[in-house]
């Protein structure tokens, strides 16, 4: 895991923490952490920029940095960190904030049952009295916007590579709440599921493409007739409903294989009870069928013989005798 950690120029590298290896620069001091369980506490008060990488923080607790505030650290990137848990005001005594990266976490992989609150409260609750200006989630298997956790002002959103299939009427419309006018989503490698219910993003997405910064890049993971066509060449009218109001795809095409496999089955069914009411009718005409092919095959066979006889054959052949 990697710790870059951004200090003015007066900073020496006695401040970095024990636990890193630290190289001086001018503005710049990168320390190397090895499965660290919690943030460090002996950071340089004037650190600018803080990352961890690929370590197993797990659990961000409450007041996490609070132990020798970071007044002036304005880019937090905690990627890779293994954190699925983060407590109430876990990022207290950071009032500079602006960037925070929570990129490629389990934060969806939790135990509700272990939870005071879900996630969603738990990063509002987080990021609360925070004047953040971009938030990145990209990575963390999110199957919503998640609406209520955006402080007022955000400027940037990344959204890449999550589970994303659309985003709804009533997310769309709380993007369009005034603190949130400015803010700009990037949406990138989702699975966007390409019917109907995707109208309402495929009309907002047109209306106001400057606000996803890779609007041109979307495209569609289904259906299979779709997958990979760009969003904004679709036309709404060839979005068709692939299962019923919240079902999964490709249910009504179930459904309507069951009801002719149904249809057919009642067809043979009335077919062979016809069959049994009429046996003796049938009867009564296979044998007189096979009576007329006995009394056919009989005249042929009367013919043949007489064509056969030599002296049938002779008296045809000599009619003055």
């Amino acid at each position: 895991a990697l710790l870059p950690l951004a200090v003015p120029p007066a900073a020496a590298p006695g401040r970095c923490p024990s636990a890193c290896y630290c190289v001086a620069t001018p503005e710049l001091a990168q320390c190397r952490y090895e499965r660290l369980e919690e943030p460090p506490r002996e950071l340089p008060a004037a650190v600018h920029n803080l990352s961890i990488a690929g370590s197993n923080l797990s659990v961000l607790p409450r007041a996490a940095f609070a132990a020798r505030p970071l007044r002036d650290l304005r880019l937090l990137r905690l990627r890779h960190d293994n954190i699925h848990t983060i407590e109430d005001m876990a990022l207290q005594g950071l009032p500079a904030l602006r960037t925070l990266d929570l990129s490629h976490n389990p934060l969806l992989s939790l135990n509700q049952a272990l939870l005071a609150a879900p996630l969603e409260e738990q990063l509002a609750l987080a990021l609360r009295n925070l004047t953040l200006r971009r938030l990145e989630l990209a990575g963390n298997a999110l199957r919503a916007l998640p609406a209520a956790l955006l402080p007022p002002g955000l400027e940037e959103l990344d959204l890449r590579n999550n589970s994303l299939q659309r985003l709804a009427a009533a997310e769309l419309r709380s993007l369009e709440a005034p603190e949130l006018r400015g803010l700009r989503l990037t949406l990138g490698a989702n699975p966007l599921s390409c019917d109907c219910a995707l109208r309402p993003f495929l009309a907002w997405l047109r209306s106001a493409g400057s606000r996803v910064l890779d609007a041109r890049s979307l495209r569609c993971a289904g259906p299979p007739a779709l997958r990979g066509a760009a969003l904004l060449r679709l036309r709404p009218e060839g979005l068709v409903c692939a299962g019923s109001e919240g079902g999964e795809p490709g249910q009504l095409e179930t459904a309507s294989y069951v009801f002719f496999g149904i249809v057919l089955a009642l067809i043979g069914i009335v077919f062979l009870m016809v069959l049994y009411l009429n046996r003796r009718g049938i009867k009564r005409w296979l044998h007189n069928l096979r009576e007329a092919c006995r009394d056919q095959m009989e005249g042929y066979h009367y013919r043949y013989e007489q064509d056969a006889d030599p002296r049938c054959a002779s008296a045809v052949g000599t009619p003055g005798l």
